[in-house]
């Protein structure tokens, strides 16, 4: 089992990173979080968490920013419907901490926000996750963000995208006006979906986390 890589960032991207290791290029699948918060490409003794999926028919490697993260993505596609690529997904529109919020909030409508997460979905991922928080060892430490009730408007007129995307950057580091001003032009860009958003909204920031 591959768990970590240490090397050069070789590429990087929202949903992809490449990084070379001893003149070995791996290519791995992340979360746009994850891709954010990697320094720039070129950088040397880069160190990512991995998680090997075998499959049939295919190899894959996904890579993690944090213990946490790679702790759900593990937890994620023991999911019967949950394949990696929807667990990305999710971790992409949330970050361990606020998944936890939404989980404990029992907020499906927040949880079908997801891009390929439908209602009864979203009712499903909450109810087997519920477990999840409360049990592991990892992720039974994450203190969860506030209520979504309890949290300031973002701002006028903001969209239920906007306010998740804002949620997620102010999560990584970011301050609420940073993250206003990066999803400015967003939807005549096309970034209309959470996980768009968030790439769009980190591209126009340089990608820091």
């Amino acid at each position: 089992m591959i768990v970590s890589l240490t090397g050069r960032l070789l590429h990087v991207e929202p949903t992809r990173v490449v990084l070379d290791v001893g003149g070995v290029g791996y290519e791995m699948g992340v979360s746009s979080m994850a891709a954010s918060s990697l320094p720039p490409v070129g950088t040397r003794d880069v160190t990512v968490l991995t998680r090997l999926v075998v499959r049939e028919g295919a190899i894959d490697l996904y890579g993690f920013a944090s213990v946490a993260e790679r702790t759900l993505f593990d937890r994620l596609v023991q999911i019967s419907g949950v394949g990696p690529k929807l667990a990305l997904s999710v971790l992409s529109t949330f970050s361990p901490q606020i998944l936890m919020g939404v989980v404990q909030d029992q907020d499906a409508t927040r949880m079908a926000k997801v891009p390929g997460v439908g209602k009864k979905t979203a009712a499903r991922l909450i109810i087997e996750l519920a477990d999840v928080f409360k049990k592991d060892v990892v992720l039974s430490t994450l203190a969860p963000e506030m209520p979504a009730e309890a949290k300031p408007a973002v701002s006028n007129g903001a969209t239920g995208v906007e306010a998740d995307v804002t949620e997620a950057m102010l999560s990584m580091g970011f301050t609420r006006q940073e993250a206003q001003l990066a999803l400015e032009g967003h939807e005549q860009a096309g970034a209309t979906t959470v996980e768009q958003a968030l790439a769009y909204a980190l591209k126009r920031m340089g990608g820091r986390g």
